[in-house]
């Protein structure tokens, strides 16, 4: 593949792509490349314009990119995740074309590649394990975007262990239906969502449960104000006996752990792709910076440190991404837990994306710095991502965990357990 010109793929107000020469795709299937093309001319066009205020307004419901949303839905971007029965575009490779979809919604805005993950990945596909009477209820209108999405396993006291012994959020059995008593914690979309997918405890085991957040006894706390992620609303929900119907149960009753851990790998695989969109980003708007700040009389690229580190960067993008499409080509061929590459890709994406913001700021330097700088109001891609960055490693399964998972796949569960 050639590199495009400036003129062809350079955005107003933003860095000429370099993702185009630099990383040589061979192994992505076309109809993958496809939506690609199909996502980055939607994200230049309505993501590009609003991303900067959507990361820098403060956490409220009324700052719900809700605008944004729709016209994600209207695109039919919802729906690439999914089977044609559903109502999905029925991709031959499904998984690809949305961990793609999610590196070129965080090239702009990391809050609205989440609002993505968590409406489509997690809340989305966790409800294809559910009933076609919950899958019309729910799926459809998520499809639509009519209905928005939130999903919950983690607690106050319970987030990496998710085990019986630690969540305290329990579903009584109560002849034909359960009452839910609980608390979940950092949930995104909640504030905005219409409904949410919920892992407790059933007895003994774990169910997942599809509740409405307007139903009786269910109260959403106020929106977290968070480091970055601005336009991700995460909040508590409370659950003081909601009475749920057993047929909301996604899936067989006492399977809502094997489905959540299988809906949260595939997430993983869409924070990896978060974290090369971030990392491609900075890599695009840091190489502009160097090659037109001058210092001592010449561009600040042409001093052999900033070659060798963006030599290094650009090796580590390209590791990056070829290792989230391993993962989710392996999910497209039926593999629900594509290991070690998931774990993998989350941990070495994240981790890049969190280390590169840090050189980014760098390189911008005071100005790196501003969130808005004073004398005209300018302000800078870089301090956005520094901020947005540091949740990816550690939601979805923090990098401890996926080093942990890698080691298992090394040593074995008899050694690592």
């Amino acid at each position: 593949m050639n590199a495009p010109n400036q003129a062809e793929n350079a955005v107003a107000g933003h860095p000429q792509r370099l993702q185009p020469g630099l990383y040589h795709d061979l192994m992505t299937p076309a109809e993958s490349l496809a939506i690609r093309e199909e996502v980055r001319r939607f994200c230049d066009a309505e993501v590009a314009p609003v991303a900067w205020e959507i990361g820098h307004r403060e956490e409220a419901r009324e700052h719900f990119p809700r605008e944004l949303f729709q016209k994600m839905a209207s695109a039919g971007l919802f729906r690439i995740p999914f089977k044609r029965e559903v109502g999905g575009r029925g991709l031959n490779y499904a998984c690809t074309a949305t961990a793609i979809t999610i590196e070129e919604l965080a090239y702009y805005s990391n809050s609205v590649a989440a609002i993505y993950d968590v409406h489509c990945i997690l809340a989305g596909h966790a409800l294809e394990h559910a009933s076609p009477e919950l899958q019309r209820r729910y799926l459809a209108p998520l499809l639509a975007g009519d209905k928005i999405g939130s999903f919950a396993t983690t607690e106050p006291d319970a987030s990496t262990d998710l085990s019986v012994g630690m969540m305290k959020t329990v579903a009584r059995l109560d002849g034909d239906k359960y009452v839910v008593n609980g608390q979940k914690r950092y949930i995104t979309n909640a504030p905005v969502a219409d409904f949410v997918v919920l892992l407790c405890v059933d007895g003994e085991r774990m169910t997942e449960l599809v509740i409405d957040l307007d139903a009786p006894g269910v109260t959403v706390g106020a929106p977290d104000k968070k480091l970055g992620n601005h336009g991700q609303l995460t909040a508590d929900i409370h659950f003081d006996n909601v009475e749920v119907p057993v047929s909301n149960a996604v899936g067989e009753l006492g399977g809502g752990l094997r489905i959540a851990l299988q809906t949260l790998t595939y997430g993983r695989t869409g924070i990896a792709a978060s974290g090369v969109g971030m990392a491609q980003s900075i890599f695009d708007h840091s190489v502009e910076r160097l090659k037109t700040r001058r210092a001592f009389g010449k561009a600040v690229a042409q001093f052999q440190h900033w070659q060798f580190k963006m030599a290094e960067r650009a090796t580590e993008i390209e590791n990056a991404r070829n290792l989230y499409v391993k993962a989710a080509l392996r999910m497209d061929a039926g593999v629900a837990f594509p290991e070690p590459e998931a774990a993998m890709a989350k941990y070495y994406a994240t981790n890049l994306a969190g280390e590169f913001a840090r050189d980014g700021v760098q390189i911008f330097g005071g100005y790196g710095y501003m969130r808005e700088l004073g004398h005209d109001r300018s302000h800078y891609h870089v301090e956005e991502v520094y901020r947005d960055a540091k949740i990816a490693e550690i939601y979805e399964g923090t990098n401890e965990i996926q080093k942990w998972v890698i080691a298992r796949t090394i040593f074995g569960k008899e050694i690592t357990a």
